[in-house]
């Protein structure tokens, strides 16, 4: 299963005439945050395959639609039905588990079975903005979702297989600067939960140098930024590293 990530910037080879020959392969799109909704909905349009969104800490004019804000002067929110989630086309996964039926099945010791997915909105809190939260308030949103986690293991023998999020987990791919600061939690979510792989985004890549890729225990840990190619099944990160 060939997966398209993006975040943070408008891609020009995503956002493109060519796009839909450029990218024909793909199985599905992750974004992770960042992004204005008008450029995922060229994704979807264009690419035609199943995407899913979070939200990160800056593009947030529709984030009053999928949750309760605090900003005056937001988009009033409205609860998100299973029909309105795809306005964009793209599924919202922000603090959500998701069974992803629609995708071809994964091979998981020997057996068929739907892919996992574990959304995470949002980064570390640093001018009290919408989307922001302290390590303890997102370790309080992570330990939401263990039921239904357990309830995965129980069901498909794991617990999730991707995590997607905007934020990094500390001290991987993260900075110094309180805006840029992963979350302790996540490194406590990926160790005990084991998913193979966490996608990404708010870390922008100026130096060609910069980790791109890290694995950590179980989980091989992607940034996003702009875009990045991978298969699930089969990861090479040389050849995922060179994908246009």
């Amino acid at each position: 299963m060939k997966i398209l990530c993006v975040s943070d910037q408008i891609d020009p080879f995503v956002y493109s005439t060519s796009a839909k020959q450029r990218f024909s392969d793909i199985d599905m799109i992750l974004c992770a945050g960042d992004l204005p909704m008008d450029y995922v909905d060229f994704i979807v349009s264009t690419l035609n395959k199943p995407t899913y969104f979070i939200f990160g800490n800056h593009d947030l004019k529709e984030y009053g639609f999928y949750h309760k804000v605090r900003t005056q002067g937001a988009h009033p929110y409205v609860p998100i039905n299973d029909s309105m989630s795809h306005n964009h086309g793209a599924t919202y996964a922000g603090f959500k588990s998701l069974v992803l039926k629609e995708l071809p099945s994964i091979d998981f010791n020997g057996k068929k079975s739907p892919l996992l997915l574990v959304g995470i909105s949002g980064s570390m809190r640093y001018n009290n903005g919408e989307d922001q939260y302290t390590d303890f308030q997102m370790f309080i949103k992570l330990l939401k979702l263990v039921p239904v986690l357990l309830w995965n293991k129980v069901r498909y023998g794991r617990y999730l297989d991707i995590f997607l999020t905007h934020a990094t987990p500390r001290k991987i791919h993260d900075k110094e600067d309180p805006c840029h600061k992963g979350f302790q939690c996540f490194n406590w979510f990926i160790e005990h939960f084991h998913p193979k792989y966490m996608i990404h985004g708010h870390i922008h890549l100026y130096d060609a140098l910069a980790p791109r890729v890290t694995v950590h225990g179980d989980t091989t840990i992607i940034n996003a930024y702009s875009k990045y190619i991978f298969d699930f099944d089969h990861f090479n990160e040389t050849e995922s590293r060179s994908s246009i």
